[in-house]
């Protein structure tokens, strides 16, 4: 069975292909477009549809559109309600909703072939709980947690998979919102609603929870699986800032406060989720997920014995949802994901042709992991292009830029490289079996980057480039049978160093999506001070370069 998952509604428009369970490919299409987030999650751009990442994941498979089966779009305009109903400043939303019912035609019209009664609207929630209840590994029976800005008329969805069946057991009607209040804090402190959310969460480790009392009052968990949250003035708590002013104390101790009652709410409802299904594994997807503090402490301090995030977790990820949720509903079963290498990649051959037409001098050396190591370990920083794009918003060994950890300047310079605030951290990669003897107070493994870990005391002062000022660490664990160039770099690293960690973060510049194809990293490579590129067997030096 073939399906094909689209996201086109509100932002991160996506598209993803599942061929009798199994994953075989998805991709954003902000990586063909480039354009960051695709589109803005406006009720004007609703009809955006991703047909750049849907027509190349037809293509990597060597399918047309009439070889569909179905086409899992992840709204269900059906289950919708008028703005206003649901309490929600959006008077333009009833146009958002138009575009949702047209959608069928509107993708017969970009896939040419598709026949568009093929095509079935999966509600959102449903289709977040499907991509991480069906996606995570030795998950048959598990309970999943859901949460973001909005849906049809919910923000959550509480549920358990048992086999093929994706049972709901809460959701939580709008306008109280999570994800929204959340959203709100963003714009507040000066930050791109739907876009920067990350960017409050670091803000979060310079600030103190002094006013998470208040706020407490206006967001809780309503202890039956739902919560209250809506109608907050930040301006009782902090003054707007503004785009290019500097952030104050106050914002900072804001969005601590925030972030604090965000994790108590979380834990709330995971621990009333156990109480229902009294499971071992939480599956967790949708915005909200991508807050990888919020998720350690739910690993700590909650009652599951593993927890585990679709590493698309937010909106993009609803295409891989609504695909397998149609496979599963159809007897299909579904395949866990092997991992997010699962965007564009090209043979050495074409690489080759690339770098020949852009005439830029390139070498092949005996072995590119030793050469990037060398390099890293001379402190200079390195554009990482190998294989597969990642699909979700985290750089993970495949479109990645590297640095020595050991220089606590690096976490500026790279910041400057790519043109982003300077309270923002760097994250760093190590092989999995080295990883325990360096962080502590998280999961192992943590392939996704999706939890933070505290650095051990006597390692902090040895890899300053990755310690958030917290003494936290988003790390990425490295598992050589999966990422054998990535580990032998690391091992070539630590040789040389002494250090088992490398920085790693997204190979792109404020603003723009990461790289994705060759002539993105060329472009990426030749605007930003970066001193060697990468790309699979190949090396680019800068200094060549512009000699």
């Amino acid at each position: 069975m073939r399906v094909l998952g689209i996201n086109a509604l509100f932002h991160d428009p996506s598209a993803c292909l599942v061929v009798d369970g199994k994953v075989v490919a998805a991709a954003e299409e902000e990586r063909f477009s480039r354009r960051k987030h695709g589109k803005r999650p406006l009720p004007f751009s609703a009809w955006e549809l991703p047909e750049k990442a849907a027509a190349w994941c037809l293509a990597q498979a060597g399918l047309r559109p009439q070889d569909i089966d179905y086409v899992g779009y992840s709204y269900d305009p059906a289950l919708s309600e008028p703005a206003e109903d649901l309490g929600l400043n959006d008077p333009w939303d009833h146009l958002r909703q138009r575009y949702a019912r047209e959608a069928p035609g509107f993708l017969a019209e970009a896939l040419p072939g598709l026949d568009p009664a093929k095509v079935k609207f999966v509600r959102h929630h449903v289709a977040h709980a499907a991509s991480a209840a069906y996606a995570a590994p030795d998950s048959a029976t598990g309970s999943v947690l859901v949460l973001d800005g909005r849906g049809e008329a919910t923000s959550h969805l509480a549920g358990r998979r048992v086999g093929n069946e994706l049972h709901t057991l809460a959701s939580q009607r709008l306008p109280h919102s999570l994800g929204l209040f959340y959203e709100d804090l963003t714009a507040h402190l000066g930050f791109l609603r739907s876009s920067d959310e990350f960017k409050v969460m670091a803000l979060a480790s310079y600030g103190s929870p002094r006013m998470a009392d208040e706020l407490r009052k206006r967001v809780y968990s309503t202890q039956d699986g739902g919560f209250h949250a809506t109608g907050i003035d930040w301006t009782e708590f902090a003054p707007i800032r503004g785009e290019n002013e500097a952030w104050t104390q106050e914002h900072a101790d804001i969005a601590a406060s925030a972030q604090l009652v965000l994790e108590d709410v979380l834990l709330d409802l995971a621990r009333w989720l156990h109480g229902q299904t009294g499971d071992s594994l939480l599956t967790m997807a949708g915005g909200t997920a991508l807050n990888c503090v919020a998720n350690s402490r739910i690993v700590r301090e909650g009652p599951f014995d593993r927890v585990w995030v679709q590493p698309a977790a937010g909106d993009a990820g609803t295409a891989l949802g609504a695909a397998v949720f149609l496979s599963a509903l159809n007897g299909i079963d579904p395949e866990p994901l092997s991992g997010a290498d699962l965007g564009r990649g090209w043979p050495d051959a074409e690489i080759e042709a690339w770098l020949k037409t852009a005439a830029v001098p390139y070498e092949r050396p005996d072995d590119v992991a030793e050469t990037v190591a060398e390099a890293l370990a001379d402190n200079q920083v390195v554009a990482w292009f190998q294989g597969r794009s990642e699909f979700g918003p985290r750089a993970l060994g495949h479109r990645s830029l590297m640095a020595h950890p050991g220089h606590s300047g690096n976490l500026e310079r790279l910041n400057d490289v790519k043109g982003r605030e300077q309270f923002r951290p760097v994250a760093p990669m190590v092989l999995a079996d080295r990883a325990p003897d360096i962080f502590t107070g998280g999961p192992f493994p943590s392939p996704y980057m999706l939890f933070v870990h505290d650095t051990k005391p006597e390692w902090k002062d040895r890899i300053p480039a990755v310690v958030h000022v917290d003494g936290t660490a988003r790390i990425q664990t490295v598992d050589p049978a999966t990422e054998p160039r990535v580990a032998a770099m690391l091992r070539g690293f630590e040789r040389r160093t002494g250090l088992p960690v490398v920085v790693n973060t997204s190979l792109n510049t404020a603003g723009r999506p990461m790289v994705d194809d060759v002539r993105d990293a060329l472009e990426c490579f030749g605007s930003a001070p970066v001193d060697l590129l990468a790309l699979g067997p190949f090396v680019v030096r800068r200094g060549r370069m512009f000699a």
